[in-house]
């Protein structure tokens, strides 16, 4: 995923987060390539230039220490704080920020990004506020996750980690699967586009035959039994999905009488079989 597109998914998050929790002000950003510091790169509702770029380091000020533990904090006061340091207080005043919170962005237990929503009075942020943040920064998290994916996926044999062994074809399936699920969520049509032309990479690659004559199963079909293959259950599969655990047992047992198959796993053995799973 390129910066442009990094930029896209955080900027649709944070826009979430506005609308979900009422907050005026919504910021954040984004660790590069696994590095730190973080800078800020995202702004709406400011009304002063002083947040943009701002750089956080790991333990300095609520974004710092929500950096450094890996969990939500958040301050009813921001320049009287006594629980954080107060090396940005300069920009915060100037936005005249107060009540602040700050979410990180967590893949595989590593803090990727941090995202903060903001009021102009010193008020207690309640429940609404803190699950609106926590899933945006879910959102980027996802995003985040199929980056990781699909670079990973489309390295070249010759770049890092080439003289590793190669993934079994059950690990291909397993990676197959989730990238199928998660290509519905991707909001950005130019990942959204490179992640299915992967998907249809590994299909060549497993040298896949033509589906079977009279067996057409829907995409969404195709996905729930491509994280059935997975080996996750009805509603690990729904939420992966973004589905309710009736509507993927509904497309299950669409999927099993076109494939003439009696169980779950008699089902992915024939959508192998026919050449519409990999």
């Amino acid at each position: 995923m390129s910066e442009r597109i990094e930029a896209v998914e955080l900027r649709a998050a944070l826009v979430r987060l506005r609308r979900g929790s009422g907050l005026p002000v919504v910021f954040g950003g984004l660790v590069q390539d696994g590095g730190r510091p973080l800078r800020i790169a995202e702004l709406h509702g400011a009304v002063t230039p002083a947040l943009q770029g701002l750089v956080i380091s790991p333990g300095n000020g609520l974004g710092g220490k929500c950096l450094s533990l890996g969990r939500p904090c958040a301050v009813t006061d921001y320049p009287v704080a006594r629980h954080i340091t107060h090396e940005y207080d300069l920009p915060v005043s100037a936005e005249g920020l107060r009540s602040v919170i700050a979410v990180p962005v967590v893949v595989r237990r590593q803090v990727r990004g941090v995202l903060y929503g903001a009021l102009r009075d010193a008020l207690p942020l309640g429940e609404r506020v803190f699950d609106a943040a926590v899933a945006a920064a879910r959102d980027v998290e996802q995003a985040l996750v199929v980056r990781d994916e699909v670079s990973r996926l489309v390295e070249p044999p010759d770049g890092p980690g080439a003289d590793r062994p190669g993934p079994s074809w059950e690990e291909v399936r397993y990676a197959y699967g989730e990238l199928r699920a998660l290509a519905p969520q991707v909001l950005d049509p130019e990942l959204r586009a490179r992640l299915l032309a992967v998907c249809g990479r590994l299909e060549t690659a497993a040298g896949n035959p033509a589906p079977a004559a009279g067996v057409a199963l829907t995409p969404r079909e195709t996905d729930v039994l491509a994280a059935v293959a997975s080996g996750a259950t009805n509603a690990a599969a729904a939420q992966r999905l973004g589905l309710r655990p009736e509507t993927v047992k509904g497309y299950l047992r669409s999927a099993m009488r076109k494939l003439g198959a009696h169980t779950r796993l008699e089902a992915v053995v024939a959508a192998r079989r026919a050449g519409v799973l990999l």
